[in-house]
This record gives C-alpha cells, sequence and structure tokens, in this order.
C-alpha cells in the first residue's frame, strides 16, 4: 500500500486507476499516515483502533450508532518487549492482541507511538498541501531545522491568521492565488511524519494480520481528537493541557478554543519513573509500583524528585502558551499507565500549582461490555486514549 523509499513522500495513498492517489487532509488536527482502500468506499460502523506503543499494544472495538454516539464493545491490552523491531514480530504480538480483544471486525485504525516521530506547528503563507510536503521534504534543514527525506510526510492547515478551522483541499486553487500575491496572512500548519523504514515495517507486519488498515496516524494526534469527543465543551471553549505519560516519552499537547496551539515530546516516560524508584535494578520493580499505590513516604520523595524533570518541561510548556496567547491553562489532563497512581497525580499538582486529573476517553461513549471486563476498564481507559482517538477517526470521516 505504501510507495517504496524515494518516491512520492506524501502518506495518504491510496490506489486508483492511475496507482497511487493522495487524500488531502480536510479536518483540524486529523491527517492520516495512510489512506483508505478505496476513495468510494464506504466506511463500516464498526473498526478496532490500535496503538502500537513501546511497552504494550492497546485495542478498542468501537461500534457507531449515530452521527454522534459510539459504542465500545471490546477492549485490550498485550504487554510487548521493547525490542520488537522485525514485521514478523510486529505481527505476532498484533494476532495475540486481537486474540485477547475478540469479535470478527477487519476495520482497523492505526496510532503508532513512536519518538523518532516528528510533530511540529509551523506558520507558512498560505499553501498547497503537495506543494508544503515537497518543500518539507527537500527543504526541511531550513523549514524545520531537521532533514526529512527519510520521512513519511503530512501536512493540515490547522488555523488561517489566527482563526480556528482547517482549510479543505478543494480551495487549493484559491490559495495558489494567495501564495502568489503580495498578501502577508499566515496559515499554520501540523506537519506529522514517521521515518518511512518504520512505516513500511508497520505495513508489513499489518499484512500478516486478518485486518484491512484504513488509516495509519501518530498518537499525539489521536490523542487530540479523543480529546475532543470526550469533552467537546472544554476542547471548543478553553485552554487545556494534555499531558501523555508514555514508557519512553512524554507529549504536551496544547489546544485552546478548538485549536492546537502547542506540541512537544521529552525523553521522560515509565521506563525512566522505573529505574528512579529501584534504584535501576536494586528493587523489584512490582514491589516499588506496590509502594507507590500505597503511598509509601520514602517513595513520595523518589517520585518527587524523578518528576521535577518533567514538571519543569510542562511548566516551560505553559509558559510559553501563556505567554503567546494571554491566556491562562487552570486544568491539566493526563494520560498514560502511571496517571493510575494518585501519588504520581497529586505530585505533579503539588509542583505545578494546578489541579491534575485523568480523562476518560470514553466519555461520551456507551459501554457494551461484560462485567468482568467492564470492571478492568477502571483501570484500563486512562490507557486507552490513543486507540481511541484512532478509532474515532475512522468512524467520523
Amino acid at each position: 500500500m505504501l510507495r517504496e523509499a524515494g518516491q512520492d513522500c506524501h502518506p495518504c495513498l491510496r490506489p486508483n486507476a492511475e496507482g497511487y492517489a493522495p487524500q488531502f487532509a480536510r479536518s483540524q488536527a486529523r491527517f492520516p499516515l495512510q489512506a483508505p482502500e478505496s476513495s468510494m468506499a464506504k466506511r463500516g460502523n464498526s473498526v478496532i483502533g490500535i496503538d502500537l506503543g513501546k511497552r504494550a499494544y492497546k485495542a478498542v472495538l468501537l461500534n457507531k450508532k449515530s452521527e454522534t454516539r459510539y459504542a465500545l464493545t471490546s477492549f485490550a491490552s498485550h504487554e510487548v518487549p521493547e525490542e520488537v523491531t522485525t514485521a514478523d514480530e510486529v505481527a505476532q504480538h498484533v494476532k495475540q492482541l486481537l486474540k485477547d480483544l475478540g469479535g470478527s471486525t477487519k476495520s482497523c485504525a492505526l496510532a503508532v507511538s513512536e519518538p523518532g516521530s516528528l510533530l511540529r506547528i509551523i506558520e507558512q503563507p498560505s499553501t498547497p498541501p503537495e506543494l508544503l510536503r515537497n518543500a518539507l521534504r527537500y527543504n526541511g534543514l531550513s523549514m524545520l531545522n531537521q532533514d526529512c527525506k527519510d520521512f513519511v510526510l503530512d501536512v493540515a492547515s490547522i488555523s488561517n491568521n489566527g482563526t480556528a478551522g482547517a482549510r479543505a483541499a478543494s480551495g487549493e486553487g484559491a490559495v495558489a492565488v494567495q501564495v502568489q500575491a503580495p498578501a502577508t496572512t499566515q496559515t499554520r500548519y501540523l506537519v506529522g511524519g514517521l521515518l518511512r523504514s518504520r512505516v513500511k515495517e508497520i505495513s508489513e507486519a499489518m499484512a500478516k494480520t486478518r485486518l484491512s488498515v484504513e488509516l495509519m496516524q501518530l498518537a499525539q494526534v489521536c490523542s487530540f481528537n479523543a480529546f475532543e469527543v470526550a469533552y467537546p465543551e472544554v476542547h471548543q471553549k478553553e485552554a487545556f493541557l494534555l499531558l501523555d505519560l508514555g514508557h519512553l516519552q512524554s507529549t504536551v499537547l496544547i489546544g485552546c478554543n478548538g485549536e492546537l496551539t502547542l506540541t512537544r515530546a521529552f525523553d521522560y516516560g515509565g521506563k525512566h519513573f522505573t529505574q528512579a524508584l529501584t534504584a535501576d535494578g536494586a528493587l523489584d520493580a512490582n514491589a516499588a509500583h506496590l509502594m507507590i499505590q500505597e503511598g509509601d513516604p520514602g517513595m513520595a520523595d523518589i517520585c518527587r524528585n524523578t518528576l521535577s524533570r518533567l514538571c519543569t518541561e510542562v511548566r516551560n510548556s505553559m509558559g510559553f502558551f501563556e505567554g503567546q496567547h494571554e491566556t491562562s491553562i487552570h486544568r491539566l489532563y493526563v494520560s498514560g499507565g502511571l496517571s493510575r497512581a494518585e501519588m504520581i497525580l497529586q505530585t505533579l499538582s503539588d509542583e505545578l500549582g494546578l489541579p491534575c486529573e485523568i480523562w476518560d476517553p470514553l466519555e461520551n461513549c456507551e459501554v457494551a461490555l461484560p462485567a468482568a471486563k467492564r470492571k478492568n476498564l477502571q483501570q484500563e481507559f486512562v490507557s486507552l486514549n490513543v486507540a481511541c482517538g484512532a478509532a474515532f477517526e475512522y468512524l467520523r470521516t
């Protein structure tokens, strides 16, 4: 489905009579790294959303009840070793995840958690998306301070001169005229990218499963979209910060009045937290996390010390946003496995001086699960934001 390195860098590829044609992103902060098989294919009302994380693969099975109503009918989580690097290994772990998930749905929306991915917000004169992609590919060092030749890229317009809302692809003719004119208006673009080798590996792995991959997206974009579905009032009317605590890295996404305004990633996650708790293996990891859950005073000090770096990064992100927008953030929404521990949430709240709370990506979804699985969901929902966001994107477009 994906072209080999050296061909068109546009990631939204789908076969047509001429081979492959790009599909432009039309929705704010929503662009696929891989598009549906056919532009005319009717989407089903059921989809599996999968988050290929670095410590665990997560999946949700969602059904669309109406244009604004969704139902969760199953979910699963499967731990994977960090050293999963080949397509065969990825495929085997995905198959185990699907076995745990159950169901017969074949349509799949995929999200990739990858420290080496690229996600930036840039301002440029209004430019047709395919021209901007090519410019980024060949001039990444000057435009992004990063060489992008080995990346599969996509771009989406997320505002124009400070106004929220994406420009539809059908307006490219008008955009081209604006670029040629001496206009000074700037459009904000979200630029996403994943190494071409990683896209190829995942594509090969998924071809070994029973699934039909309809979309491939970056995890950060999926998380932002899931929040929009779960908390539409906050998303549209407030300034908010999403802190996702991953295994190898954590990400900050700041939105304001429905628009993504800042994205940052830094190398601190569950792996670093566990290393600090266990003194690099001197203490059993399970015992250390149990002590955290029980509120051990000694662990509280270690927790505060190791989270100080994370808090500094979050504080700097907030300060930059508030200085640029003259708008204050009053609450942080936290996701990821570490957010299950009350001690961690309390430490973040104390250090940042703001309420920090977990958020539920299924807040506006029906939960159609057996009693036993419903109980497990109470522990797992904090890690399902990315998988839910991928599934929502498929069902909404």
